[in-house]
């Protein structure tokens, strides 16, 4: 990866000279000058002294005018180095719609266009973003940032932008994280800070484009380096004040060195805008999901077929645990490597290839980021004893999560509202497995089509049958459908839940 050595010097002296410059950028936007400070502590050390000499005042003003020079160059050579490696994300895609028919079971989806950044780390141009950025994603494209204009408010058009076709190489959903892959080379890239510790109170800049706004820049400080907002999810995020607004999701975190201390990935808010309250990926986080998407595809984790949760005071009161923190196992699989090598529900995890484990995230984060296919030694509590547990880790290759996964817009039957899926070895995966009939055609989700016929095929439903005709894949049901003349009948035959019923309607023009 390319390195921006002015930035880099640029950021060198903004570090070297920070103590005073934070003081000078404080005592500026109070109002207060550099020489009131130290003229006031001059005076009470000096109670009896003569009035301090003009130019006194006059070089402390000075001295405070350049270290507010030094602080606005290095701030906007920093992001003058590091937007061209931000890019725009511009995404046609199916999505989620309001359903106002109060059918909760239904998956509506319609056609999308959204916007979000990502970040280019390889200069063949490999580009990391959020997964919910370009989900369900029918096309993407990534705009490049454009030189500056001397007009700050001249509108480019997209012939006038470089604008890339790109593809989706990988996606974590559970991590929203997702690599894309455009046709260009020695492309401006920036590094991602994996290996150094991030502090709460650094200086950081989120870049992306938030409302479509490319290439925007703002400025906040580390809040927290390791929050997790939802208690039930292991994730943790580096929490900022920078404002971040939709269009910034993908976007970097950069630190004074003009590194990627993590993904700006979202909000928390009551009215949609920016409240200074922001989560980023943590970039070693990020380092391990890219490795694995730009290799394999998909992201290989380490499972012990173990379940944890994270201990609360009422939680250990009611269990007896000798501990009020960290992380206790609530499920054992019966016949899985944990349970051989003796994990039993209730034991306090005290350490995993000895990380000490102080909470769920710790836990999660120890096994996510061992190398799967080798040994995991747990130390945990159980009662008073302590006991080190040595248990066959496997790789759990990355699935689809869910049926909305599988749609494609190439599968969308519009006359039917519904977008649909061959029933082979993706789909039945997703499924459940009460399935009484392996064949036929899987409803992935519901399509707003005003010419459909019918609203009644819901996602999860199979095709079994049109007019007692076998369904055997999507192709064959297209057919059929091109087949049948107005007015005429069409009874389905489908499978719900495990069980079989008929759905019937005229067919119109």
């Amino acid at each position: 990866m390319t390195k921006n050595v002015h930035c880099r010097f640029q950021a060198l002296t903004l570090q070297r000279n920070w103590g005073l410059l934070y003081r000078a950028v404080l005592w500026a936007t109070l109002g207060v000058s550099m020489f009131t400070f130290q003229g006031s502590a001059l005076a009470q050390s000096r109670s009896h002294a003569t009035e301090a000499p003009a130019n006194v005042e006059m070089n402390s003003h000075h001295l405070s005018s350049d270290f507010l020079q030094q602080l606005n160059t290095s701030l906007v050579s920093l992001a003058n180095e590091v937007t061209p490696a931000v890019v725009q994300i511009m995404v046609t895609s199916y999505g989620p719609v309001e359903n106002g028919r109060g059918a909760g079971d239904v998956a509506l989806f319609a056609r999308q266009r959204g916007i979000g950044s990502g970040v280019i780390l390889d200069p063949d141009g490999y580009i990391i973003t959020n997964a919910h950025v370009v989900e369900g994603a029918q096309r993407i494209r990534v705009g490049l940032t454009t030189p500056s204009s001397s007009a700050p408010f001249v509108h480019r058009t997209d012939s006038e932008q470089r604008i890339l076709e790109a593809k989706l190489v990988g996606a974590d959903k559970s991590i929203d994280l997702a690599l894309l892959k455009v046709d260009a080379h020695n492309l401006p890239t920036l590094e991602l800070a994996a290996t150094r510790a991030v502090y709460a109170g650094e200086f950081v800049l989120a870049v992306g484009s938030p409302e479509g706004l490319q290439s925007s820049v703002t400025m906040g400080v580390v809040s927290s380096v390791a929050r997790q907002p939802d208690p039930n999810q292991p994730a943790v995020y580096i929490q900022t004040d920078a404002p971040i607004n939709p269009g910034n999701s993908g976007g970097p975190l950069i630190d004074i060195h003009g590194n990627v201390i993590g993904l700006n990935t979202m909000i928390l808010s009551e009215g949609g805008g920016s409240e200074g309250l922001g989560f980023a990926i943590p970039a070693e986080t990020i380092q391990f999901v890219y490795d694995n998407l730009r290799k394999y595809g998909h992201v290989r984790r380490t499972q012990i077929q173990a379940v944890a949760q994270e201990i609360t005071p009422t939680l250990a009161e009611g269990l007896g645990l000798p501990q009020d923190w960290g992380a206790v196992i609530s499920d054992v699989a019966p016949d899985g490597p944990a349970a051989a090598a003796g994990l039993r529900a209730g034991d306090v995890v005290l350490s995993v290839d000895h990380r000490r484990i102080t909470g769920l995230p710790e836990f999660v984060a120890a096994l996510y980021k061992h190398s799967p296919d080798k040994i995991v030694q747990v130390d945990v509590l159980r009662g008073p004893k302590k006991m080190s547990l040595v248990i066959p880790a496997l790789q759990d290759d990355d699935k689809r999560e869910d049926l909305t996964d599988l749609i494609d817009p190439h599968e969308l039957i519009g006359r039917l509202g519904v977008f649909v899926h061959d029933f082979d070895d993706t789909a039945r995966d997703v499924l459940s497995d009460n399935v009484r009939i392996p064949s036929g055609v899987v409803v992935v989700a519901q399509s707003p089509e005003l010419n459909s016929y019918t609203s009644s095929l819901r996602a999860g439903d199979i095709v079994h049958n049109l007019n007692q005709e076998p369904i055997k894949s999507v192709h064959q049901l297209r057919s059929l459908l091109l087949s049948i003349k107005s007015g005429q009948a069409v009874v389905l035959q489908i499978e719900r839940g495990g069980k079989l019923q008929y759905i019937s309607f005229d067919w119109g023009d």
